[in-house]
C-alpha cells in the first residue's frame, strides 16, 4: 500500500537504505517510490562557516541554507552576507535543537576535535550529515559515527573531495583490473609539515570569538593566540597533524583501489613525541590482512619531506627522475602505478608504452557535494559514506596512536582494542570536558 508520508516528512524520517556500495548509488526502490520530485530543495544548516567550511556551504548552495553557526562572529558575518535569509547561531547545540523540526541535513566544517560531537547530535536527531575530513579526532569517535549512521539509515559523506575526481577513478580501474598484477606493497607520501606548535598566554580573547565554545570538548585552557583560525591542526588537542589532514585524501586512493579497511599491525617513527604539538615528520607502516582473493598489503606513509627510497629509482619514458613531492605508489607483481591528485603513470614506462587501458567502469562523479544531495533525495548512498570513510579514518588515526604510544601496535578492529599496549589503548579515545558528550 502506498504511503501517505510526503517527501519532506520522508526525508526527515531518515528512512534510507543502509546498503553500502563502492561506487555509484544504491537506491532503496520501495522507499524511493514514495518520493516526490527530486527538484524539491533540502533544508540544510551548517556548523562552521570559514575556510574549508565556507567551500562546503557553497557546495550545497543549490539547496536552502536555513541556518549558519560559527563561534567567530566575524567569520559568521561574512558567510551570512551571502546567505542573508539564514538564521545565525554561535552554539551548534542550540541551532540543532531549535531547527530540528525544519531541517533535513547538516554540513560540518569545524576543527577536527569538534567534528564528532556535532555529527553525533545531528545523526541522533535523524539528520543526514556531510562532515569534513578527518571525520573525527579519535578512532572511537569514527566507529561511533559509522554505527549511528547505519543504525538510523542516514545518508552521509566525508569531505574528501578528491575522491570525486576522474584521476582517482582511472587509477582504481587500473589496479582492480590487474594492470600491474597483484599488489602487496604501497607507499603514500606528502611534503607538508605541521611541527613546532606552542601555546601562548596573556593575549586577550578577541571580542568576536567565543573561546569556550571553540574549545568545545577539548581541555579547558586560556586563549592561545594563533590557534584559531589557522594553526589548530598543529595541536594534538584540536587537530591530527599532517597524517590526519592529508592521509584521508592520499590513503583514500589506496584503500579504495585495494579494498582495504582495517590494518592489523601499525608501527610509526618520527622525532621525540611532543605532548602539545604534532610532529614535523612521520613514517607509519601499516600491515593489512588478505581480503577474499587479494593478498596482504604493506602500506607505508611518509610526511614532512620523507619519501620512499624506491621513488628515487623510478624514471619516466624520457629517463628523467620522478621527483613527485606528494603521491601514491602501487607496487604490483607486474609493474607499478604512481599517482597524485591529478595525474598517474604506469611503470616501467617502456613496458606500458602501448598498454590498452581497460574500459571505464566507474562513472564520472556528479560532484562530491552533489552526490550527497542526490543520495538524500533518492534514498541512496554515497562513495564516502561513514562506513567507508569511518574505516579509512580509523586506519589513518591509528598511525598517530602508534607514534604517540611509541609502540608497534596490534589492532583488533572488531573489538576496537589494541591487543598489546595499554598505553596505546588510552589513545583510542579521549575524555571530554564537562558539559560535552559524544
Amino acid at each position: 500500500m502506498k504511503s501517505s508520508m510526503n517527501r519532506r516528512e520522508f526525508l526527515r524520517s531518515g528512512v534510507c537504505s543502509g546498503t553500502v556500495v563502492a561506487i555509484g548509488y544504491h537506491v532503496n526502490s520501495a522507499a524511493a517510490a514514495d518520493l516526490k520530485s527530486p527538484n524539491e530543495k533540502l533544508n540544510i544548516v551548517a556548523v562552521g562557516t570559514g575556510n574549508r567550511a565556507r567551500a562546503d556551504i557553497d557546495g550545497v548552495a543549490s539547496e536552502n541554507i536555513v541556518a549558519l553557526c560559527d563561534v567567530d562572529a566575524n567569520i559568521l558575518g561574512r558567510a551570512a552576507e551571502n546567505y542573508s535569509s539564514a538564521r545565525t547561531y554561535r552554539d551548534f547545540r542550540v541551532m540543532l535543537e531549535r531547527e530540528a523540526e525544519k531541517i533535513d541535513a547538516v554540513v560540518i566544517g569545524t576543527p577536527d576535535h569538534s567534528h564528532a560531537p556535532d555529527a553525533a547530535m545531528a545523526l541522533r536527531l535523524g539528520k543526514h550529515v556531510y562532515c569534513e575530513k578527518p571525520l573525527t579526532h579519535t578512532v572511537f569517535e569514527a566507529r561511533t559515527l559509522a554505527e549511528l549512521a547505519k543504525k538510523n539509515r542516514l545518508v552521509t559523506q566525508m569531505g574528501t573531495q578528491i575522491h570525486a575526481g576522474d584521476n582517482y577513478r582511472r587509477v582504481v580501474e587500473l589496479v582492480q583490473t590487474g594492470a600491474i598484477g597483484k599488489v602487496r606493497e604501497a607507499h603514500v607520501w606528502v611534503s607538508v609539515s605541521y611541527g613546532g606548535a606552542r601555546f601562548t598566554t596573556g593575549s586577550p580573547v578577541p571580542k568576536q570569538l567565543d573561546w569556550d565554545l571553540w574549545l568545545g570538548p577539548a581541555p579547558e585552557r586560556p586563549y592561545s593566540e594563533g590557534v584559531h583560525p589557522n594553526y589548530w591542526r598543529y595541536f594534538w588537542n584540536y587537530g591530527t597533524g599532517v597524517l590526519g589532514d592529508f592521509g584521508c585524501h592520499y590513503m583514500d586512493l589506496v584503500h579504495w583501489a585495494l579494498d582495504l579497511r582495517h590494518p592489523t599491525t601499525i608501527a610509526a617513527e618520527g622525532p621525540p613525541v611532543d605532548p602539545v604539538g604534532t610532529p614535523p615528520w612521520l613514517i607509519v607502516r601499516y600491515e593489512y590482512p588478505a581480503r577474499a582473493e587479494l593478498p596482504p598489503v604493506k602500506l607505508t606513509w611518509y610526511d614532512g619531506g620523507r619519501r620512499p627510497e624506491l621513488l628515487g629509482e623510478l624514471r619516466d619514458r624520457h629517463g628523467k627522475p620522478l621527483d613527485w613531492k606528494s603521491g601514491q605508489l602501487f607496487v604490483g607483481e607486474e609493474g607499478m602505478i604512481i599517482s597524485d591528485y591529478g595525474r598517474h603513470m604506469l611503470l616501467p614506462a617502456d613496458k606500458f608504452a602501448d598498454y590498452k587501458r581497460p574500459e571505464s567502469f566507474i562513472p564520472k562523479s556528479v560532484g562530491h557535494h552533489r552526490e550527497w544531495i542526490e543520495a538524500i533525495k533518492n534514498c541512496a548512498t554515497t562513495t564516502c559514506n561513514f562506513d567507508y570513510s569511518g574505516a579509512l579514518v580509523e586506519a589513518v588515526l591509528l598511525g598517530n596512536v602508534a607514534y604517540r604510544s611509541g609502540q608497534t601496535i596490534e589492532w583488533d578492529a572488531e573489538h576496537l582494542t589494541v591487543r598489546n599496549s595499554r598505553e596505546a589503548q588510552q589513545l583510542i579515545h579521549k575524555e571530554y570536558r564537562k558539559g560535552w558528550t559524544l
